[in-house]
């Protein structure tokens, strides 16, 4: 027997409490036959004044995503989404392969990280030159470069929004972005990246895309898209960017 809504695959999606775009960017992205199942990591709404304090807000949602995960296995989904960015690039590619082992011993099904998407994607399109822009500080953006040239990538640039709470991710104005965006491009950049899956940019990564000639690779849309293609579903979804589209 099989869910009658989820007979292709039932995914849990694990996102921050503080969280509220992941949960409607993964809903758009979700195929026919496909649900979505999301399990809130429970974290505080701090204030983040200085690197330090953005390290500490993370760490505390690391320590307590084991509790999520438990929580979305008992309605049994196959695989897991981890809607949580920043702690999959700590400690370079090892730091991330620890992380995803040890969510994947606990679930005992596969999952997706934001880092190893992104990775993913990046040689799906091809792109060897990169720059990225989080709303984190610059502590882990630092980690981010590191994972990414780990990965074999070369990193041009990159900006640290230093967004003050988590919640304020999610008020990030369009217009504020594409002022960034306009920043990272050039053309030693064959791909622009965006991590902090609070950070709503998966209708503008794919209109960025359109305008400027070369893949703009929103967190959301990289992770979902891996997680479908590792479950081995294939179906595209158009309009909202080129992975959903092509690969």
């Amino acid at each position: 027997m099989t869910d009658v809504l989820g007979w292709r695959k039932l995914l849990g999606v694990i996102a921050p409490s503080t969280n509220t775009v992941v949960q409607p960017d993964m809903e758009r992205m979700r195929p026919p036959g496909v649900t979505n199942h999301l399990s809130r990591i429970h974290v505080e709404d701090p204030v983040a004044l200085s690197n330090d304090d953005f390290i500490a807000g993370t760490t505390a949602i690391a320590e307590n995503t084991l509790d999520a995960v438990r929580s979305v296995m008992t309605c049994r989904p196959g695989y897991l989404v981890l809607g949580m960015s920043a702690v999959t690039f700590y400690g370079g590619v090892e730091g991330s392969r620890r992380f995803k082992a040890q969510i994947e011993a606990e679930a005992g099904v596969g999952a997706t990280t934001g880092a190893e998407a992104i990775a993913a994607a990046l040689t799906a399109v091809g792109a060897k030159s990169v720059s990225f822009v989080s709303p984190y500080y610059p502590v882990a953006n630092a980690e981010v470069r590191r994972f990414l040239e780990e990965s074999g990538f070369t990193v041009r640039r990159d900006r640290a929004l230093q967004c003050r709470r988590w919640t304020d991710i999610a008020k990030v104005e369009p217009e504020t972005l594409h002022d960034v965006i306009a920043e990272l491009d050039g053309d030693d950049v064959d791909a622009i990246v965006q991590v902090g899956t609070n950070l709503s940019m998966v209708d503008l990564a794919a209109e960025c895309e359109g305008t400027l000639g070369k893949p703009v690779i929103a967190i959301n849309t990289a992770t979902y898209w891996h997680a479908l293609r590792a479950c081995g579903i294939s179906d595209t979804r158009p309009g909202l960017g080129s992975l959903l589209s092509a690969f």
